[in-house]
């Protein structure tokens, strides 16, 4: 069977791939401690699923229209209004299987062959691969560390080329949890003025911020900057609902958004009708208080994390001020990150993901969206390791 060249150019996604072998090995039974998993470990919020369970026993199970119901429109529309400030109509938004597949269809309606998309470094693992499957051409802007891994409007100014079609931004930023304030973000703006370039803005880890760390929302600076915006968002990470995939987006591009429902018609349809309700309460903050014990949760692991990590030897780690993440630097002990996270799975048992699947050999990425028990133990065993390599 002959296959596509674009199929056959994608690359494996690093995070599910080791999240998959250490849950093959763990099935196994070796005693696995999984660092790898980008989702919250909590449970879905009951209010959540109570109206999953009202729709299923009201039958509310047929296709609906391929941007979403009118009341899970209207709760985005109230949600983006509410925590951000921003003004759609249900017409500009579009609900999708995750923010991953918003993602996706904004990339592949937007992106002619060869067209440039500026992707700051450490990036999401599927952003350039899917550049790539539409035909376009990956930028990369490497964040420095010291900058929190955050690019300045002056790099920013230094990529753009007439090729220049997109600017992906990802804040609080996976893999690194960085959060981009709100002068960053309009110094960003200043620069992207007077041209067509569309900031494609990915906000999944909005609500997981900390140190009195503000969010800003990218469409939210300015009328230019909402006019250029395309805001993506879901519930996988700040609802607790991963396996559930909601997601959505919203823009004020009137043709962006016909030529995403035609695809979205020609492809997947509508999003799943039960998760469409079970979204609405989360969207309309009945789930807030939820949201916040898993903040304050993630915040106290991360700050467990970092103390343990300060007594390792020969790394430094970013302290982070969003999501449920640790970028470490490992370069001073092996710069080959798959190598060293191939070790430490063998002779500790401990998975986490290489740097380069990030675009940054010589780091990990640690989730500590896991117990305080698993924290503590997985981390001595990195300890261990590093001390012993």
């Amino acid at each position: 069977m002959l296959l596509s060249e674009r199929s056959l150019a994608l690359g494996e996604s690093l995070t599910l791939a080791v999240t998959a072998l250490a849950s093959e090995l763990k099935a196994k039974g070796e005693d696995i401690i999984s660092f790898s998993a980008g989702e919250p470990d909590f449970d879905t919020p009951q209010i959540i699923k109570n109206a999953a369970i009202k729709a299923i026993e009201q039958g509310c199970s047929k296709y609906t229209v391929v941007s979403g119901m009118p009341q899970v429109l209207e709760a985005v529309q109230y949600k983006l209004k509410r925590d951000n400030k921003l003004s759609y109509e249900t017409s500009e938004i579009i609900t999708n299987v995750g923010a991953k597949h918003s993602l996706f269809e904004c990339i592949e309606c937007l992106i002619n062959h060869g067209d440039e998309v500026i992707i700051p470094s450490p990036y999401w693992v599927s952003y350039p691969e899917m550049v790539k499957f539409a035909g376009g051409v990956p930028v990369f802007i490497e964040g420095k560390e010291e900058n929190g891994f955050k690019i300045t409007a002056s790099e920013l100014k230094q990529a753009i080329t007439p090729k220049t079609k997109i600017l992906i931004l990802n804040s609080p930023s996976n893999p690194v949890g960085s959060v981009y304030s709100k002068e960053e973000l309009q110094n960003i703006a200043n620069v992207l003025k007077d041209t067509d370039i569309i900031v494609l803005s990915d906000e999944m880890y909005e609500k997981l911020v900390y140190d009195d760390v503000k969010f800003q929302a990218f469409a939210a600076l300015s009328e230019d900057a909402l006019q250029r915006s395309v805001t993506i968002n879901g519930l996988s990470k700040c609802g607790a609902m991963p396996g559930w995939r909601f997601g959505y987006l919203a823009s004020k591009n009137k043709d962006l958004i016909k030529a995403i429902k035609k695809m979205q018609g020609q492809s997947t349809s509508n999003i799943c009708s039960i998760v469409q309700h079970a979204a609405i309460p989360a969207l309309k903050g009945e789930c807030d208080k939820d949201i916040e014990y898993m903040r304050q949760a993630f915040k106290n692991r991360r700050n467990v994390a970092l103390k343990m990590l300060e007594t390792v030897p020969k790394i430094s780690v970013y302290k982070p001020q969003g999501a449920f993440y640790l970028f470490i630097n490992i370069s001073k002990i092996q710069k080959d990150s798959v190598e060293f996270c191939r070790l430490l799975l063998e002779k500790k048992k401990v998975a986490v993901v290489p740097g380069i699947g990030f675009g940054m050999d010589g780091y990990f990425r640690l989730s500590y969206a896991t117990s305080d028990e698993l924290i503590k133990q997985g981390i001595q065993r990195i300890k261990e390791f590093i001390m012993e390599f």
